[in-house]
This record gives C-alpha cells, sequence and structure tokens, in this order.
C-alpha cells in the first residue's frame, strides 16, 4: 500500500526532501505547501501558510494524507506538528515542547548537561556585565550566539572581543561558549521519541566566500560521505549524543519526535556538539538523500507513528554526492529578487543532477531569483571528486545577475575546511 505525503515549506531542503519522496515506490502522491516552481514540476502544490497550524491541519485532513513531514524550524517551534496530531494526522516533526531544542539554545545547552552530552562550556547571559565576564571566562575566539531562533545568522565567530559584545547587545539572552576546535559534521537522527536511526555523516560550507571567508550564511554547499570522519562517528554520536537525549527529553514529558540534528565538531577529545536542531539541514541533508538507497517514506512514517523499531536502518549507495549553492547578489546580508533564472532545465539534463529550488518564483513565465540562497546544484558520482566535478559543471550553465557561489565545496583537502562553532542554520 502507498502512502500520500504533504511536506510543509518551501526552500532547498524541502525540495530535497519532496524529490526523494516522490522516488520512493513507497510513495503515491506527494503534496506540499507552499512548496516553490522546482517542487511543482513533480508534486502537487498548495498556497497554505506553513506557520499556520490549523490551516496545515486542514489541508492535511482534506487531501487524506498519510504522513505530513514539517521541513522548516519556524513552524515547528510555533506547534504546527501539534495541530497536525490533533487532528489524527501522523506528523514526522517534533512538538513545540520539544523543538525548543533548536526554539532556545540556553534550553538545549540545560538538556545537553541534564543528559550528559559532551558539549562546549557555556554561560547563558541576559546583561552586558555577564556577557564581559563570559567572554573573559572563555577568552578568544569568542562564541556567543543568539539564544532564538536567528534563520541562521545567530552565531559569531571571532577574535574581536568588541564585535563579541556588539553581536550580543543585537541580540538580548544570549549564549557565550567556549571555542572548539576541529572540523564540523552534521549527523541527522530521525527518531521516534525512544528509538533512533543515524543518517549518513555530512559537511557543509557556512561562510560566503572560498576558504572559510567572509560573513556566516545558511551553507554555501555540502556533501556526503566524508572519507576522512572516523568510521564509528554515527555510532558513537548515537550512544554519547542521540540516545541519551532522546531518554532525557521523555523523562521531562516531551519526547522528541522527528529529526533531530546535532551539530559537532571533532575535536581532539572526541566529538563535541556545537548546537542541536530540531529539523534537517539546508543544503548537507541534500547529498545526504541523495545517496539513500532505502526508501524514504517508510523510514519518516514509522517514526511519526512511533514504531521505528518496525522498519530496518537507513541504507545508503556506494557513492558520493555533493551540492554547490547558487546565491543572489547581496547575500547573506540582503538578497536581490525578480532576477531571471536560466539554464536550470539544461543543468538538471546532466546525468545524476538535480537542481533544488531555494529561492525562486515564478514571474510572467519566467523564473526569477526570489530569495538569498536561490539554488542548489546537486550531483551524484562514484567518489567525491567524481560529484564535485559534475555539479560545477551542471552548476556553470545556470545563469543569473549578481550570481554568488564559492568554488572550494568539497576541494582537497576534505578536512578541517570551516572554523568550527559556525554551523548555525
Amino acid at each position: 500500500m502507498s502512502i500520500t505525503c504533504l511536506v510543509i515549506g518551501t526552500g532547498g531542503r524541502e525540495h530535497a526532501l519532496a524529490l526523494a519522496l516522490s522516488r520512493d515506490p513507497g510513495v503515491g502522491e506527494v503534496h506540499a505547501a507552499p512548496g516553490n516552481p522546482g517542487i511543482g514540476a513533480f508534486a502537487t502544490l498548495h498556497p497554505v501558510d506553513p506557520m499556520d497550524g490549523a490551516a496545515v491541519a486542514a489541508l492535511a485532513s482534506s487531501l487524506g494524507v498519510d504522513l505530513v513531514v514539517v521541513g522548516p524550524e519556524a513552524p515547528l517551534v510555533a506547534g504546527v506538528a501539534d495541530a497536525v496530531r490533533e487532528a489524527g494526522i501522523a506528523v514526522f516533526g517534533p512538538s513545540r515542547a520539544a523543538a525548543m531544542l533548536e526554539g532556545s539554545k540556553a534550553f538545549s545547552k540545560e538538556v545537553m548537561a541534564a543528559a550528559g552530552v559532551p558539549t562546549a562550556g557555556s554561560r547563558t547571559c541576559t546583561t552586558p556585565d555577564e556577557v564581559a565576564a563570559a567572554l573573559d571566562e572563555f577568552g578568544p575566539p569568542y562564541v556567543v550566539k543568539d539564544d532564538a531562533l536567528a534563520a541562521g545568522k545567530g552565531v559569531v565567530v571571532t577574535r574581536s572581543r568588541d564585535e563579541a559584545l556588539a553581536h550580543a547587545a543585537g541580540c538580548g539572552r544570549v549564549v557565550i561558549e567556549e571555542f572548539l576546535d576541529g572540523p564540523e559534521v552534521s549527523l541527522f537522527a530521525v527518531c521516534d521519541g525512544a528509538t533512533a536511526y543515524p543518517l549518513q555523516p555530512a559537511q557543509d560550507f557556512k561562510r560566503i566566500f572560498d576558504g572559510g571567508r567572509g560573513p556566516n550564511t545558511g551553507g554555501m554547499g555540502s556533501y556526503s560521505p566524508l572519507p576522512w570522519a572516523p568510521a564509528d562517528l554515527a555510532s558513537t554520536v548515537m550512544a554519547q549524543v542521540v540516545q541519551p537525549t532522546l531518554d532525557e527529553m521523555s523523562r521531562r514529558g516531551t519526547p522528541f519526535v522527528g529529526c533531530l540534528y546535532v551539530g559537532l565538531a571533532l575535536t581532539a577529545d572526541g566529538p563535541r556538539v556545537i548546537e542541536f536542531n530540531c529539523r534537517f539541514g539546508d543544503p548537507d541533508i541534500q547529498p545526504v538523500l541523495a545517496v539513500l538507497e532505502s526508501p524514504l517514506g517508510a523510514l519518516l512514517d514509522a517514526a511519526a507513528r512511533g514504531d521505528l523499531a518496525s522498519v530496518p536502518a537507513p541504507v545508503f549507495r556506494d557513492a558520493a554526492s555533493v551540492t554547490v549553492v547558487l546565491a543572489s547578489a547581496g547575500y547573506p546580508e540582503t538578497s536581490s529578487k525578480g532576477d531571471v533564472i536560466t539554464g536550470v532545465g539544461a543543468a538538471n539534463g546532466v546525468t545524476d543532477v538535480d537542481v533544488i529550488h531555494a529561492g525562486t518564483a515564478l514571474a510572467d513565465g519566467s523564473l526569477v531569483t526570489a530569495g538569498g540562497r536561490v539554488v542548489a546544484v546537486r550531483a551524484v558520482g562514484y567518489d567525491i571528486a567524481d560529484a564535485r566535478a559534475r555539479a560545477y559543471a551542471a552548476a556553470d550553465l545556470v545563469r543569473f545577475d549578481g550570481l554568488q557561489r564559492r568554488t572550494d565545496i568539497a576541494a582537497e583537502p576534505l578536512g578541517a575546511v570551516e572554523g568550527a562553532s559556525l554551523k548555525e542554520d
């Protein structure tokens, strides 16, 4: 029996999820609300506000969907998954209470401490004096994080004390952390409240310019697998981080159902958690889904129903995938909208390439820019180098005014290419 799925959101993460579901033989229909032009090429779009829980639940009921997948963090923190569950529909995504693992960095640190999760030392601060004392305690490089959701721009890592103080002053409550030295890794765990399965680790590139320079962004590219990472990384993180966190959340009466995104620094003392997110990361989930061999629909559906142990653990192809993000003029400080995009069809026509829409719209019959990260060009190859060559060859075919992209996504060496404590999308 096939299932009908509804994906909530507008960006690249939602496009990648919807595309993977559409290619799953166990999934019949795929709907998206509100979706984007790329998703509209293979799924049915519905003009529903993803932040309106009642409207999302009503749409899911009217369509008779079996599974709702909520993509972005803001609807989850707002309680959209709760509204869908109350309507009696299975939903992959945590409750409002459980989503506070991302909605409040202070809360996530509290949970980590209670669960014994290895992470950076930190102080939660609400006054300038507290901020100054915490900065002096940990020393440079200074890591300052807005406590609340900040759309990928809530963290500053700097050696300038003045810059750290200025960022804290503009945030309100902040978390000051010790700097974690080591390459960053993203690990996604699919959770049903008690049981969890890891997906294949990935790495993304946060800074706007080559070499990890310039402002922090929501992510300029990603790749998977990570040949340089420890072979037992996933099992170690599941034992030391994910399972203790699930147990602690259950103990609090707020079981975590959905994707627990663990941002890690691989330090000399072992993996340390930089942050938790309550959903799949973008763009780092894109290459992971590209090499997922087992069915995504059954995995997410079982997790949503609290029955993850009934399906096998995810299986991945012996292949690699690289994603290169093409951003609009002015990103990340601003974004240019309405610039005509050409070459997407040609890029999609390259073997083993998908163009994932993140910030696009249709205007007078033309595809135009509608956000900071516009599209991501994702390729699969027999290894990282092959996938990277395919991704860049296809990316060369896409054009729009002011296009920005990095040229060093997944370039050699494939280890510590970005500073730690920067993962914040």
